[in-house]
């Protein structure tokens, strides 16, 4: 039995489905009404309920203890996972068959046109339910994508399937929208040419989202970066966690959640750190000044060595040289290279060589300066005598006065 629809006067209105009538074949007890409902109805409609109820348990115990774990013994694992996704929806349907039967045996009112509303609720479940599997479908090929991305050497792969899981779930939804408005009996060629004169409106009104959606596209055709790499565009800095059609999300140091639109970063200046090769370390270790030149240059060396002696520091390229006579101490610049890029990694590296700096010099005799301030009272001392010596000459020859 089909649910047909009828346009009167411009008002859509569902047919209801050929009622249930099967009081001929119960005795006449069974035929008495109860606020217009004869008893055999309601024994009928709980009977469809029921039923309903009985066939969905069956289908779970079927699909849940039975096909799936049978299906699970196989090499192929996409089957079991078809049938995953199959099981719920199934249930659910069968569910919805015994309370359409309940339904079909129930007489309602026609004014209001309760039978109709009735029967268009269960349609738009039943829809509901058939678009349910198909997401569940989608979700099946989206693991399954997944597992194949895993196994490529390119992270593009796994940054797309999300993506792809997206645009699947927005077109089906879509279709399943006007597959919906067709069951209860809209006239969907009026409604798609009514779209087709509003696409212009709608264009402009999306013209953001459309930007982002072309700034998406050029981010996975350019890949300036990937899910997990570290950047900093302009005032933001974090790992990057999602890119979707819209937006990029960035996960800064301080665990927020930074959401940035994605035209904005298509056409912003991106520095991927995790593209680092090696990681820079630039320092300046002071000694003080009771230093020789004969220890600074023999401090030069050794601290050269420290660093030529470590395997994870650059050896191509490493400056150990005396710079500066500071205000407290006599500067050794130091630069180079760490090839640990990670972040702690690199602080160990160089929490290593600073500990190892340090005890050379201990062992050399030298000390690290610290900030310092030297107060000369020479000149001061030499006014106060001379001011003393003033002072007795004009005693001695005092004026003629």
């Amino acid at each position: 039995m089909q649910i047909l629809s009828a346009q009167t006067g411009g008002e859509t209105k569902i047919a209801p489905l050929p009622k249930i009538d099967l009081s001929a074949h119960f005795p006449v007890w069974m035929r008495r009404a109860i606020m217009n409902v004869a008893v055999w109805q309601f024994i009928a409609a709980f009977a469809f309920i029921l039923l309903g109820l009985v066939l969905k348990k069956i289908s779970d115990y079927i699909f849940e203890k039975k096909l799936i774990p049978l299906f699970k013994k196989t090499r192929i694992d996409l089957d079991n996972l078809f049938l995953e996704a199959l099981s719920k929806p199934v249930g659910f349907l069968l569910l919805l068959g015994g309370l359409a039967g309940a339904m079909a045996v129930l007489p309602f009112p026609e004014t209001p046109d309760i039978n109709g509303f009735v029967f268009g609720a269960v349609k738009i479940l039943v829809a509901l339910d058939f678009l349910w599997f198909l997401f569940r479908i989608v979700d099946i090929a989206v693991k399954y994508l997944t597992r194949l991305a895993e196994r490529t050497e390119s992270k593009l792969d796994e940054q797309l399937v999300p993506l792809v899981s997206k645009a699947i779930k927005v077109t089906v939804g879509a279709i399943s929208f006007l597959w919906i408005m067709q069951l209860l009996g809209y006239n969907i060629s009026s409604l798609l040419a009514g779209l087709g004169i509003g696409g212009l409106a709608v264009a402009l009104a999306l013209q953001d989202t459309l930007s982002n959606f072309f700034g998406s596209v050029f981010i996975f055709l350019d890949r300036p970066f990937i899910i997990g790499d570290w950047v900093k565009t302009g005032d933001v800095e974090g790992i990057v966690e999602e890119v979707g059609f819209r937006s990029t999300r960035i996960r800064t140091w301080p665990k927020t959640l930074v959401t940035i639109p994605n035209k904005t970063v298509a056409n912003a200046t991106i520095d991927n750190l995790s593209k680092m090769p090696k990681r820079r370390v630039s320092q300046t270790i002071g000694v003080t000044y009771e230093t020789t030149a004969g220890q600074m240059e023999r401090a030069v060396s050794a601290i050269k060595e420290i660093l030529m002696n470590e395997k994870r520091v650059d050896q191509e390229f490493m400056v150990v040289r005396f710079s500066d006579f500071g205000s407290s101490s006599l500067d050794i610049s130091i630069l180079y290279f760490s090839k640990e890029v990670a972040f702690d990694e690199h602080l160990e590296v160089k929490e290593k060589i600073n500990l190892a700096i340090m005890r050379k010099l201990k062992e050399m005799g030298l000390s690290i300066a610290f900030p310092t301030m030297s107060l000369y009272l020479e000149n001061l001392n030499k006014d106060a005598a001379g001011k003393k010596e003033d002072r007795k000459r004009i005693d001695e020859n005092p004026l003629p006065f």
